[in-house]
């Protein structure tokens, strides 16, 4: 194996013991190789005396496997080393590092060839192939960069990088959208749960991803508590599945909740297209990041969503969206019944 090779070209090779699984050290000390899918939560227990584990190809590694290692590697001054080529920041290796609250005593790095002195001629030419002939890969494959967007979709990374912002600004107008899966089940769709806002500066911004699975009961309880985590004004449902039962469910959690229910009539990439063009025009912000549902977004093109399952939080974005920018809707989107907003004067925003 390569680091047997590295050894004999340094002529260590003596002062190293080489078993088919381990190698064992000058110090007495062992170096294991193991995959994380071999370990279950007893027996990764046996790894409580290591000093070091290092993951390779971390991009892989599960949100379990994970939470496995993390408290296992736990003697004084022990470490966790993680290489990665970034997939995705829904990645949990990526999340954990790189996300909005990474643990206050990690360094990340993010190096590509160019800081490689050896850097060989015959990998230079393969990057310089990749450069001129898959530029929709160039930036995953040799700059670290996440993977790309679909083809042809109709957002893209570095516009919602740079619109994103971190301080919530003053608001006028706050919505919490659900777009529910038509079952229950553990491979089910998700519950679309997004809160998003009209600002004072007339731009919108999404500020909460609270979707989930469970039974109706479980995504109305966490609807409504998004409405009065951040006061919200209503409550937009999609009900081309659930019919009446949509605003029965959240009814039963919240009797006079105001609500608005819309109906899907076009395809989900249409209803999408005005609502990528606010991102282009620079209208609408993230506050934080939200990598499911920004990992939908840029796999939603022209033709329609080339991820896998439905796009329940994007489809719950649209919606709210749709609702805070009417104007900029080519054909209006009829909502069913009325807004109960008991407290909303004449000439509500969302008024009948």
């Amino acid at each position: 194996m390569l680091i047997e090779d590295k050894m004999r070209a340094f002529g260590a090779e003596s002062q190293f013991r080489i078993m088919s699984d381990s190698i064992i050290t000058p110090g007495n000390g062992v170096v294991l190789f193991q995959g994380m899918q071999d370990h279950t939560a007893e027996s990764i227990k046996s790894l409580e005396g290591f000093d070091v584990a290092y993951v390779e190809e971390a991009q892989t590694l599960t949100a379990r496997s994970l939470e496995f290692l993390r408290p296992t590697i736990r003697k004084p001054g022990s470490e966790l080393w993680f290489s990665w080529n970034p997939r995705s920041s829904s990645d949990p290796v990526d999340k954990l590092l790189r996300g909005l609250n990474p643990p206050e005593s990690c360094a990340v790095i993010k190096t590509s060839y160019k800081a490689n002195p050896f850097f060989p001629a015959v990998l230079d030419e393969e990057r310089q192939y990749d450069e001129k002939h898959n530029r929709e890969r160039y930036g995953h494959i040799w700059l670290g960069d996440y993977e790309p967007t679909a083809l042809g979709a109709i957002w893209d990374r570095a516009t919602l990088h740079a619109g994103r912002q971190e301080e919530v600004p003053e608001l006028e107008r706050i919505v919490v959208s659900v777009d529910p899966a038509i079952s229950s089940e553990e491979t089910s769709n998700e519950h679309g749960i997004i809160v998003s806002a009209l600002g004072a500066d007339h731009r919108g911004y999404v500020l909460d991803d609270a979707s989930t699975r469970g039974t109706p009961r479980q995504w109305a309880d966490r609807a409504v508590a998004m409405y009065d985590k951040w006061e919200a004004d209503a409550v937009v449902i999609e009900i081309n599945q659930g019919g009446d039962m949509v605003r029965h469910t959240l009814e039963s959690v919240r009797p006079m909740l105001p609500i608005v229910e819309v109906r899907a009539t076009r395809g989900k990439h249409v209803r999408a297209e005005p609502i990528a063009s606010l991102y282009s025009l620079d209208r609408v912000s993230h506050v934080g990041a939200f990598p499911e549902l920004e990992d939908q977004m840029c796999l939603m093109t022209a033709g329609g969503y080339e991820g896998e399952g439905s796009p329940d939080r994007l489809d719950a974005l649209v919606w709210v969206l749709t609702k805070l920018f009417p104007s900029l809707i080519r054909k209006p989107v009829p909502s069913i019944g009325r807004v109960e907003r008991p407290h909303a004067g004449p000439g509500g925003w969302m008024g009948s």
